[in-house]
């Protein structure tokens, strides 16, 4: 009996540092996301055009990963003709996730683009619900109305003055937010046996592609050629500028294709996508912290309330992996 309960510790043990490790990987991909919203910005300052960012982002991220790919250990399972399939395929949101949000900027408050990004918390736990076939427990209902009433204090914007809701951004922010919900779903269940790497490249891949059309539609076909396919509010009539590579595209990259796929695709395979959805929220505090640290961007108590709120959120949804580590009997994360 002995030998079985201390079996049994082991293992209850091995499944909560597991699960830990997963939240990690989580919270630092997110994290990282937080980071590039600043980097971007300075980039948008220097007057580099959506295109150019994205670009150079997906650029850089793909070239780096090709590379580290070529460093992996040769017992790493090798992808088949249906794995890099399905992963090109779950990669196609990864680069819409990125138009569609900085369309949304266009239109719309960057606060009301925020929040309207957040809404892959509540989505991604609706994608786990219809998978699971279960209805989600209170505790993950209520973080997920914790992490939304957060989000509105963090983005300030009950306390604007004037809330822009044009109907443009408004649908491209929900789209992006649908694009993302994609994208966790995409890293929980495709090719899971891949190292996170190989499988971060292919997704990647395809994001590229559907960036570099976005690229040649806005920017590069209308003033080269003088071709206009879409609406002129999305033509940037401008020459590409190269040195987006050689200045912000490397850090934009490392921060916001490079680090972050890499990290989401080991974390949420272990703590699923409902979960994984609501820890990846952790984005916006560190958004908001990093910014009034780097940018001198005014934040008043209300956001940092809201910033609590979503902390609080997040420690409410891992109370159970806490109460297994003081527990020898195992209990559902």
């Amino acid at each position: 009996m002995a030998a079985q309960s201390g079996s049994f510790e082991i293992q209850s043990s091995t499944r909560v540092n597991g699960l830990a490790i997963g939240i990690l990987f989580i919270i630092l991909g997110s994290s990282s996301y937080g980071m590039l919203s600043t980097f971007v910005k300075l980039a948008y300052k220097q007057n580099f055009t959506t295109a150019e960012v994205t670009m150079a982002q997906f650029g850089w991220g793909a070239l780096v990963l090709t590379i580290m790919s070529q460093f992996l250990k040769k017992s790493s399972p090798k992808p088949s003709r249906s794995d890099i399939v399905s992963l090109m395929i779950a990669g196609i949101p990864v680069g819409l996730t990125s138009v569609f949000y900085y369309l949304a900027v266009k239109y719309i408050d960057a606060s009301v683009a925020v929040v309207l990004l957040m809404q892959t918390v509540w989505m991604g736990v609706v994608v786990e619900a219809f998978q699971k076939k279960t209805f989600p427990k209170a505790d993950k209902i209520l973080a997920v109305v914790l992490v939304l009433f957060g989000t509105l204090l963090a983005t300030n914007v009950l306390g604007a003055t004037k809330v822009s809701l044009d109907i443009r951004g408004v649908i491209l922010g929900l789209m992006a937010a649908m694009s993302f919900s994609w994208t966790m779903f995409a890293t929980s269940t495709v090719a899971s046996h891949l190292h996170s790497v190989k499988r971060s490249q292919y997704m990647l891949y395809s994001g590229s592609f559907i960036v570099l059309v976005f690229g040649l539609l806005t920017q590069i076909l209308p003033f080269y050629l003088n071709l206009h396919l879409v609406g002129e509010e999305f033509i940037r009539n401008q020459a590409f500028n190269p040195n987006i590579f050689l200045t912000y595209g490397l850090i934009v990259a490392i921060f916001g294709t490079i680090i972050p796929p890499i990290m989401l695709n080991k974390g949420f395979p272990i703590v699923g996508v409902g979960l994984g959805s609501i820890l990846s929220s952790v984005e916006l505090p560190f958004a908001v912290t990093i910014a009034f640290i780097f940018l001198n961007e005014t934040v008043i108590a209300k956001q940092w309330l809201g910033v609590a709120v979503i902390i609080i959120a997040i420690v409410l949804l891992n109370y159970r992996m806490i109460s297994i580590t003081g527990s020898s009997h195992p209990r559902t994360p």
